[in-house]
């Protein structure tokens, strides 16, 4: 495997700042700076910026470098929508391809690392489960377009996720619709599952909004 190239370097790095909110939204940068922090020429982060501005993450400004965009709780309701079609669809159908253990391997252990996770309050670390769970579902499904679009909002989200993530509650109901879910891939149960997952992305789609409106970010 070839070595990332600078453009790469520069890409997933200023990606994981955003999402981890290490580059909060809002803020703005010059691509010299941000050149100089990551070790690289200007155009390598001026090709990163067009890429993260495609995906919804950040706003170019000539002469005012990169723009991280703010986060409000109206974007969120709409991102929050098309994740709860998208992995509704991808519940249903990887339940109706009948998967065995072997394809839910990975699902279980995701299951089973938020489980540990949780019982030691170690909330970043079930977060990065359950991002797993969620990704590895989508993954089974077998639509490319799907996944794609899956990607671009769940990208969005995960700033939102994670600035609020101490704010919730202990997700104890989340486990619960794991736990429920895989029992209906399980069964190869298409309805149930689909169901089951919309219920769900709901119920974390409204949480989070309402985090968001009660920080003022409306």
């Amino acid at each position: 495997m070839s070595a990332p190239t600078a453009r790469e370097r520069a890409y997933a790095e200023l990606k994981r700042r955003i999402l981890q909110n290490e580059a909060p939204p809002g803020s703005q940068y010059l691509e010299s700076a941000l050149a100089e922090s990551l070790g690289v020429s200007r155009t390598p982060v001026r090709e990163a910026a067009i890429r993260l501005a495609k995906e919804g993450l950040v706003e170019i400004r000539p002469r005012h470098g990169i723009f991280v965009l703010p986060l409000s709780a109206r974007d969120m309701a709409e991102i929050y929508e098309l994740l709860t079609e998208l992995e509704s669809l991808a519940a249903r159908r990887v339940a109706a391809l009948k998967p065995g253990p072997r394809e839910l391997a990975e699902l279980e252990q995701a299951t089973e690392e938020m489980a540990r996770a949780l019982k030691d309050d170690d909330l970043e670390g079930w977060a990065a489960a359950d991002a797993r769970f969620h990704d590895g579902l989508v993954a089974l499904c077998g639509n490319r377009r799907l996944q794609e679009a899956y990607a671009t909002y769940r990208d969005q989200a995960q700033r939102a996720r994670m600035l609020t993530l101490r704010l919730r509650p202990k997700p104890v109901q989340s486990m619960k619709d794991h736990a429920a879910l895989l029992k209906a891939l399980k069964r190869g149960d298409a309805e149930a599952a689909a169901s089951c997952h919309r219920q769900h992305r709901e119920r974390a789609g409204k949480l989070l909004t309402d985090l968001l409106r009660s920080l003022g970010m409306d």
